[in-house]
């Protein structure tokens, strides 16, 4: 007697769709034209885009690429070798741990977005695509035609949810395009990426290396674009091309070798930033990064307030104003009414004793409010702040900080001996004055990171996401809730301040004007709020890594001006939309908006 253990198909009942890709064409044929056009977008770099050298970038010769073509030329050297891993390449197969259809998508996008933008922009300035030289053509149909056999690659796609016929045309439409949309994504889906193997340490220790030099040399090239279309073609590539990476489970394993070596990659990603100014000429775009750094910092104290002890901050700027007056009164300038000139260490204990004194003095009456309510009050603070220095001026209130115009003309710092103002030669290296400030703001950096890990990893840390996760179960457990954001607050605020002494210095004049809730030159209490948020409340690279990213791409992008602002608020409800956890995301957040994510078998304090 024969038992039946596979049940009979219900008819009616439609049997799962073959996969198959976006574009009607066979996979094969798909798969052959992504790869030639992969090597034909790397062909095309080597050759003439355009007649004149008017363009920026000087795309008019043979041999060797220049400008936006080294950025095409990157994104199909990926299109090319993510091609070859699905012909089954042998000596490929660890570039692809998570399958290699999806980082083909992602790379050929990647080439065909950058090198049409270049196309665009050559026949918009010049005056139409006559301007066009061979290699721009061939550039264009290549990228193209990659592109478009990537999608031919085929996938699985979803069922589409059942239509109730009595429902009208909008909620057909509404339907329709909701499965066209779970379609595209899952075209773009990867599956996860297999988990590396146990390596000998020096080799794990030697890939670190590797990442924060390719880290190094990423944002070295990013900060250091000389005109705009550069820097927009480097955001396409950069965004598109760290995309392919993860699609194809790279980033995936390289942060399983990094969390091996936590110690090692706290300390590498530190000696990599600090080799930063080693590798400029002068000091045009040290500026920059001793700026990113001061809004890092800052960043990262105000994740203590909002991102573990989940308090809504929004007069936060105003710490660092403290701290940078403070240490402006104590400087010697001879706009302070003290004539005194504190060495730095002494100054430095100033800054961050009056932020802190003022953290307690506003969190003391005010941390018994929760929510929006809490928020209102420190908004005021902010601005209660700012509108007090600015009539501490001698005519609405004692002379103390010279009013709107603030404490100009402070001094350089000196560290036993050093001279922070002057330029320095190091290993044949010249360092100037703003890199020496960024090698200091290294270091205030560095303790704030140590404060945060230390913190976060502490009794009190715990109680600080007890109380974000949910303050009634917290005190019911008997935390006591307001000396535990009495403390955040206090941690927080004396974090800015240590940050504002160096600003003051930096600055030469700290004015009112300087601390607002909002504008269009960070850090401002906006704009540093929008800097945990984007790069993942919680943790540690975020605030530093969405800090740097609200600071550079505005700088970057002031040729959009007035539409500057609007571009930019674009980019963010984009990003919150598809990425709202942040671009760093700690495991437990990623589960609280994605719920199809596997969920880990342990939860610890940040995560998996």
């Amino acid at each position: 007697m024969t038992t039946q253990t596979t049940a009979p198909e219900t008819p009616g009942t439609p049997a799962a769709a073959a996969p198959s890709g976006l574009i009607g064409i066979p996979p094969h044929v798909g798969r052959a034209l992504a790869l030639g056009g992969g090597v034909l977008t790397i062909v095309s770099t080597f050759m003439s885009w355009t007649w004149t050298s008017a363009f920026p970038g000087d795309l008019t010769v043979y041999g060797y690429p220049g400008g936006l073509q080294v950025l095409v030329l990157i994104g199909g050297i990926f299109t090319t070798l993510f091609a070859l891993a699905g012909y089954g390449v042998t000596w490929l197969r660890g570039l692809v741990p998570a399958g290699g259809d999806a980082a083909l998508k992602m790379a050929a996008l990647a080439a065909f977005a950058t090198a049409w933008y270049t196309v665009i922009s050559i026949s918009t300035e010049l005056g139409g695509v006559v301007n066009l030289d061979p290699g721009g053509y061939l550039v264009a149909i290549a990228s193209l035609g990659a592109f478009v056999g990537a999608l031919a690659l085929p996938f699985q796609h979803p069922e589409p949810e059942p239509i109730d016929p009595d429902e009208g045309s909008w909620e057909h439409f509404k339907n329709q395009s909701a499965h066209w949309w779970e379609t595209v994504k899952t075209a773009f889906a990867a599956k996860p990426a297999r988990p590396v193997g146990k390596l000998p340490a020096f080799v794990e220790i030697l890939i670190i290396a590797g990442i924060m030099a390719v880290g190094l040399l990423v944002f070295t090239y990013g900060i250091g674009t000389e005109y705009d279309e550069l820097f927009v073609g480097f955001l396409i590539t950069a965004g598109f091309g760290f995309a392919a990476l993860n699609k194809a489970g790279l980033i995936a394993q390289a942060s399983q070798i990094t969390a091996r070596h936590q110690t090692i990659t706290v300390w590498g990603a530190f000696i990599a930033a600090a080799l930063f100014p080693f590798t400029q000429t002068d000091d045009q775009y040290a500026t920059l990064g001793v700026y990113i750094l001061i809004f890092a910092t800052v960043a990262l104290g105000l994740n203590i307030v909002v991102g573990l002890a989940g308090l809504l901050d929004l007069g936060y700027v105003a710490f660092l104003g403290v701290g940078a007056y403070a240490a402006a009164l104590v400087s010697g300038s001879p706009s302070s009414p003290f004539d005194v000139q504190f060495p730095f260490w002494a100054a430095v204990l100033v800054g961050a004793a009056a932020s802190l004194t003022f953290g307690v003095l506003i969190g003391a009456p005010t941390l018994r409010l929760r929510g929006d309510y809490l928020a209102i009050v420190t908004l005021g603070f902010g601005e209660i702040f700012r509108i007090t220095a600015n009539n501490l001026d001698g005519t609405s209130g004692p002379d103390i900080t010279n009013g709107s115009n603030g404490i100009s003309s402070i001094p350089n710092l000196k560290i036993l001996g050093w001279d922070l103002g002057a330029p320095h030669t190091i290993l044949g290296f010249t360092i100037g004055r703003f890199a020496n400030y960024f090698l200091l703001m290294l270091v205030i950096t560095a303790i704030v990171v140590l404060v945060f890990r230390r913190s976060g990893d502490s009794r009190i840390g715990r109680a600080w996401i007890a109380i974000r996760e949910d303050e009634t179960a917290a005190l019911a457990m008997g935390i006591n809730g307001f000396r535990v954001k009495l403390i955040a607050f206090a941690v927080g605020a004396s974090l800015a301040g240590l940050a504002g002494t160096v600003q003051a210095h930096v600055t030469y004049t700290v004015t009112p004007e300087q601390y607002q809730f909002a504008g269009p030159i960070p850090p401002n209490s906006a704009f540093l709020l929008a800097a945990v948020v984007l790069g993942g409340m919680g943790t540690i690279g975020g605030p530093l890594i969405g800090a740097s990213l609200l600071y550079l791409i505005p700088n970057k992008l002031q040729f959009l001006g007035d539409y500057q602002l609007f571009a930019f608020g674009v980019a963010l409800i984009l990003l919150m939309r598809f990425r709202p956890e942040g671009l760093v995301a700690n495991r437990r957040r990623q589960l609280e908006f994605h719920e199809e994510a596997e969920a880990p078998t342990v939860l610890g304090k940040t995560g998996a």
